[in-house]
């Protein structure tokens, strides 16, 4: 037996991180002293060992003690797959060694294959294989997701570079990215998104589809109007009461609003086919008015940074305002994403390029929103305080 002193000693682990082991039922002491003292045997210190082995490769705890304390826990297949991990690992901190030697040597080298990026087409292929029929909804089919692998190992490097950039390793992009394909809470909004519009575009769903038709029926009507705005509402109390995910969190009214701000021209051209021509803009023009009060706040924030582009967009004032997206925006991102480590400088930095990029391309959903004047504004803003102010946050 060793006492917890005793085990610091000899594993380099602090006797506060022993004690917080033992507190979390990861790794419980064998036996305590009459004193109060606690005492390890040498099954506790194999079991140490292969938390420590989890630990370097960055599992989290609470992931280790649900493996561990698993009844099909195999020690020793865990070690095999602990010692391959661990390989591969090696051999890629080797190659990142190595080229680190060969910048220092003042070699120009911009590689980034050096990151492998084979676990992360893996975490893909596993969600094909599990998830085929979220797959064929959400792609199209098979084939169309195949083609977007393809897609992104043709653009590997940019991929790489990204993750880094977010992440700070590929290791941990590849965590966040598998906490994202196994989100109960995002797979139960995007089913159900998928859902709502299969019926609305189909007509699955007989009350709404004869309101909608209803609130369609004569376009020359003020939008503005008790009897237009009361349909609103009769489709809005049957959306929530039918559908999940317009109520089931405090997100509920943004997921509705969006859904309600036809501007993509899938759903343009597909609601005006359906319930004749100018419908689109009818049904936005009513919930715009409708759901005022449930606009979301990041809406609004990007509405008002846009709003005078003769402003310049690295002043204080238009910084203020894009401190108060990257504020909501992070707040938005975790309400969804527990535990990813995004780096929140890069975020800002990457959706300062999608305005920009937006910005010198066709019309696209952006521009149609904010015009391709405000999209560059809003692409110039974002990332003055990606480079300027967040440096110094």
């Amino acid at each position: 037996m060793r006492t917890v002193k005793q085990v610091s000693d000899l594993t380099g682990i602090s006797v506060r991180m022993l004690h917080y082991y033992d507190e979390i039922g990861l790794l419980k002491s064998s036996a305590v002293t009459e004193a109060g003292y606690r005492l390890y045997n040498q099954e506790a210190l194999k079991t140490l060992q292969q938390i420590l082995f989890f630990k370097e490769l960055d599992i989290p705890l609470k992931e280790v003690k649900e493996i561990m304390c698993s009844p099909h826990f195999d020690k020793m297949q865990a070690l095999e797959n602990q010692k391959k991990l661990l390989i591969i690992k090696r051999d890629r901190l080797t190659d990142l060694v190595e080229l680190i030697n060969k910048i220092l040597k003042g070699e120009n080298t911009m590689s980034f294959k050096e990151f492998d990026m084979t676990e992360y087409y893996n975490i893909w292929e596993e969600f094909k294989k599990e998830n085929k029929d979220r797959v064929i909804k959400k792609w199209g089919s098979i084939d169309k997701f195949d083609e977007m692998i393809e897609h992104m190992k043709a653009n590997e490097t940019e991929i790489a570079k990204n993750a880094i950039k977010l992440y700070g390793s590929i290791e941990k992009c590849v965590e966040a990215m598998r906490k994202d394909l196994n989100n109960d809470m995002l797979a139960t909004i995007g089913e159900g998104y998928d859902k709502f519009k299969e019926d609305f575009f189909e007509g699955k769903h007989d009350k709404l589809s004869k309101l909608y038709k209803k609130l369609t029926s004569d376009l020359s009507k003020d939008p503005s109007s008790k009897e237009i705005q009361e349909i609103a509402k009769e489709i809005t109390d049957t959306v929530k009461k039918d559908y999940k995910i317009f109520n089931m969190d405090e997100k509920g009214d943004s997921r509705w609003y969006h859904t309600m701000s036809m501007i993509d021209p899938k759903w343009i051209e597909v609601v005006n086919n359906k319930y004749g021509k100018g419908a689109a803009k009818c049904i936005k023009e009513v919930f715009k008015i409708y759901l005022k009060d449930k606009q979301p706040k990041l809406d609004r924030l990007y509405e008002k940074l846009a709003s005078d582009l003769s402003k310049d967009p690295t002043s204080k004032e238009i910084q203020q305002i894009v401190e108060e997206i990257a504020d909501t925006t992070k707040r938005n991102y975790e309400h969804y994403r527990i535990d990813t480590g995004v780096n929140y400088k890069a975020l800002i930095s990457n959706l300062a390029k999608i305005y920009l990029s937006s910005a010198s391309k066709d019309m696209n959903l952006l521009d149609m929103r904010y015009g391709k004047d405000g999209t560059k504004f809003i692409g110039e803003a974002l990332k003055f305080y990606s480079e300027n102010v967040m440096q110094h946050s």
